[in-house]
């Protein structure tokens, strides 16, 4: 077998390991592709990445526990970012992005996790609780969000995936209140008096 017989059985068997689910979690940790491809396996990562680019996809490497390649976790995802009508063409309900930017919005403000209970109270003030509920827990069952024991909510692994986290605190911090604040009001009314 010739070199590049055996770099693209190797490309392909990286493509396989992240593509196709073997763990709870998707993805594949780097020690376990370094088993399989070598040690040199972040040249195949490399190369791997670079032909998902031209479809749309990119290999997202997650550090875990410092910065140990052996120790990240590995996934590919999308290299774009969704538009709002492709979150609803995939199922999602604008109330349901909403509320889950709400909640990462909260958990970041608070340094990555806060009690299930304040993020409800944030959510209630635009909707229902029964939905806000329904949404926390949709948002825990497909991993943007994770729920210990005793009721803190936490960013999830799918959030520290595919959301940038930046953006969207940045976003957030950008948008303007739709209702004036009380001290507005009463010079908007001396104004126009």
């Amino acid at each position: 077998m010739s070199s590049d017989e055996a770099f693209s059985r190797k490309l392909a068997t990286a493509a396989a390991m992240l593509l196709f689910r073997s763990h709870r979690k998707p993805g594949v940790k780097g020690w376990e592709l370094k088993q399989k491809l070598g040690k040199n396996y972040m040249k195949i990562i490399d190369a791997l990445n670079s032909y998902l680019k031209r479809i749309g996809l990119e290999v997202k490497t997650i550090l875990e526990e410092g910065e140990d390649l052996d120790k990240a976790r590995f996934y590919i995802v999308l290299s774009h970012q969704l538009t709002l009508s492709d979150l609803v063409a995939a199922g999602w309900s604008i109330d349901e992005v909403a509320a889950l930017a709400i909640a990462l919005s909260v958990l970041a403000s608070r340094g990555g996790k806060a009690p299930l209970r304040d993020v409800l109270e944030v959510l209630e003030a635009k909707l229902p609780r029964w939905k806000a509920e329904t949404y926390i827990e949709r948002a825990i069952r497909r991993g943007y969000l994770e729920k210990t024991e005793d009721d803190v909510l936490m960013v999830g692994w799918r959030t520290r995936v595919e959301v940038d986290q930046q953006e969207l605190l940045k976003s957030v911090l950008e948008l303007r209140l739709e209702e004036p604040a009380h001290g507005e009001e009463k010079e908007r009314e001396q104004v126009e008096e």
